[in-house]
Formats: C-alpha cells, structure tokens, sequence
C-alpha cells in the first residue's frame, strides 16, 4: 500500500522547507522529496556561507512580476521581522550589514538546521528523483525512489534553473505546463553581463561605485569590470530589468556635484582629465574612459562644452551588453510559473484545488541582498497555511 500524506512537497529549499514547517506543525502529515543529497544547498551557499538570510527593505514594489502586486499578500503577512524573530528564537546571532542586509554571524548551516527543526515532524526524502507526477480523483500521486505517494496537495518548490552545476532545473516550469499553468519566459536574473568593447577588457579586477541603470531602475552600489564584461551588485540588480539589445547606463561620478569639471578647471586649470579622474576612480579605470573621452592636455585649455560633454558622458556611460553570463552565474531565475493562475493568499492553482506554486518557481523576482529568501519564506508560510 502506498504513503498517504496531506502534502508532498517537491524541492528542500528554503521555500520547500518552510512549506513544510508550517504545514506540520499544523498537525498535517508531510512528505519533502528532492533529487539532492542534502536539504537546502542554496542556503548554504548564500551570503558567502553566512546566509544573507533576508533583507529590512523586503516590500513587494522591489520584486519584478508581471503581476507587481501578486506578492504584497503573502508578504505582508509574512514580513523580514517574522523571520528574524523565528532566527532569534533558535539562538541564530545575526548582523546587519549595509542596505538592509543581514547575514548569520557564523554559518549558513545554522538557517538550515532551524529549517530542519522547524519541519521535525515532516518526512523528508532525499536523494530521491522525481519520475512521474499524475493527479486523479483528487488526488496527487508522486513517483520517487522507486515508491509512489500518494497527497491531497502537491506545492511545487523545486526552484528555477540557475546554478545548474547544484542541480538546478527547469523541472518546476515542465510540471506547471503539465497542470495547465502558464508559464512567463525564464531568464537569468542577478547575473554578470558581458561585453564586447575591447577598451574595457583589460580592467579585469577593476571596481568603482557608480550608479546603474536599465528598464527604468537605478541602483547605487559597486560595479566590477571582469575579463568578460561587468559585475558587481549595481550591475547584478539592473541585470534583472535589463533586456537583450538595450543599453545599461553607468553614472561613473555618482558623488560629483552638478558641473563639476568646469568647477575643476576654474580652481585648478592646470591638472589634467585623467589626474581628476584618478581621485574619484581606479587608476585603470580613469586611463580607459580619459582615452574614449578623447580629452587631453591641461583643463584650462579644454572649452567649457567639451567638459560639459565629457561629463555628461561619465555620468551616463552606454555600455551595450551582449548578453548575460546565463544561468551558471546567475543568483536567480526571472519569469516562471505566472502568477496569473495562482491565488496570491495561498499560492493554490485557481483551476486545480490542492496544486501550488512557492519560491523562486513563481514570476517574483527579488533584489540583490535576501530579498528571494524573503519571498521564499513569505510564499512557503502562504501556501503551509492552506495545505
């Protein structure tokens, strides 16, 4: 005879497992099946093994959907003090570091096991693919390890394709598809983009604060240059807003007041671009953009137009990206299951009673900086309640 359960949960992530905790201590009989070997690897790997496990600044209006306001219910219901009341409960010391961050004072491990504890009463099976999903008479019937269980409700939490290398599929988007759930085009979202101009190739390594912008969002903190295009948290934000054939525009002088080089050339007309440059920016980086600026000698002997032009270029510099460096190092998936056929109080598929959608399998796409893990806890709280 096979396992009867209330729910089955495919995927131990962060989302999978708080599903889970809530749900069974809820008193429902719980089953977590997932293909790894180990429960909540992303986790383990975030915030450089310190877990950047949510984020002060979590508002719906900072997370990319096509509905925009699907995830205000779920996270309004479940906020970053929730979370970090649940931390402080299990003597997890934490800190804050800069834009809401905050991150473990030791190791990722500790969100894990709390997750863990959380979820003591649920069956978690690992190391268990998925071979077949069938749903009949009202009940979900799941193929794994060589059994069959059998669910009231399925929560689909297997995540997005991105860092395949940790097993990452699209497998959440094939299972929608085969319930009748539309899905919104996948992309890679937090993720380096890449270049082709050669005057930027040899900064490697180079960082500056700038401010970045695309599809209508700025964002205020580090770009990096890589020996394939650009990184850093400025650019892995405006990545997610950014399409294929648009332009990202970098302020490279976010902290200059307005006319600045004029202002320059009147108290010290003698100094060159490239000497001002280099006490704002990396030296490097001051070499490449003074040698595409064309400007040269002292600035007393620049026209005024030509330094407001030259600024106005430093503060806007067009980089037109060739693409992304793809899922392998993208921190998220953009797009997935649309929101359009999910209930945003509970997560339920509205044509199918007892399906659901949690975590970064759903078109809601956070910022950089515990941002997804908010969501990831937020939706798994929504749909642990109603299995």
């Amino acid at each position: 005879m096979q396992p009867v359960y209330d729910a089955i949960i495919l995927g131990a992530g962060g989302a999978g497992l708080m599903c889970a905790g809530v749900a069974s201590r809820r008193g429902r009989r719980v089953l977590v099946v997932d293909h790894a070997e180990a429960p909540g690897k992303k986790i383990l790997i975030s915030g450089g093994g310190r877990c950047n496990f949510t984020n002060l600044g979590a508002m719906p209006e900072r997370y990319i959907s096509a509905n925009p306001h699907f995830a205000r219910s779920a996270m309004s219901r479940y906020t970053p003090a929730d979370f970090l009341d649940l931390v402080e409960r299990h003597g997890i010391a934490w800190h804050e570091k800069t834009l809401g961050q905050l991150f473990c004072d030791g190791s990722a491990r500790q969100v894990v096991a709390m997750l863990l504890a959380e979820a003591a009463e649920a069956e978690i099976a690992l190391g268990q693919a998925v071979t077949g999903v069938t749903h009949a008479d009202g009940r979900f019937r799941v193929r794994h390890g060589g059994r069959e269980s059998e669910a009231a409700s399925l929560v689909i939490a297997t995540g997005g394709p991105s860092i395949p290398k940790m097993g990452a599929t699209g497998f959440a988007y094939e299972l929608a598809r085969q319930f009748g759930l539309k899905v919104v085009q996948p992309r890679p979202a937090l993720v380096p983009l890449t270049l082709a101009d050669p005057l930027f190739q040899g900064l490697s390594g180079v960082a500056a604060p700038v401010v970045a912008r695309a599809g209508g969002a700025a964002f205020a903190e580090a770009a990096l240059f890589t020996h394939r295009g650009l990184s850093g948290p400025a650019i892995l934000q405006v990545s997610s807003y950014w399409r294929h054939g648009e332009a990202v525009a970098v302020d490279f002088l976010p902290e200059a007041p307005a006319d600045w080089l004029r202002g320059v050339k009147r108290a010290r007309g003698r100094v060159g671009l490239r000497t001002v440059l280099g006490e704002v920016l990396p030296g490097r980086l001051a070499d490449a953009l003074v040698e595409r600026l064309g400007v040269a000698g002292e600035l007393a002997n620049v026209a005024d137009g030509a330094l407001a032009a030259a600024e106005a270029r430093l503060r806007g510099w067009a980089f037109v990206p060739t693409g992304t460096e793809g899922y392998a190092k993208a921190e998220v998936t953009a797009g997935g299951i649309s929101t359009a056929g999910l209930s945003q109080k509970t997560m339920e598929a509205r044509h199918l009673p007892g399906l659901y959608a949690i975590g970064e399998a759903v078109d809601v796409t956070g910022w950089l900086g515990g941002y997804n893990f908010q969501w990831a806890w937020a939706s798994g709280v929504a749909a642990g309640e109603a299995v």
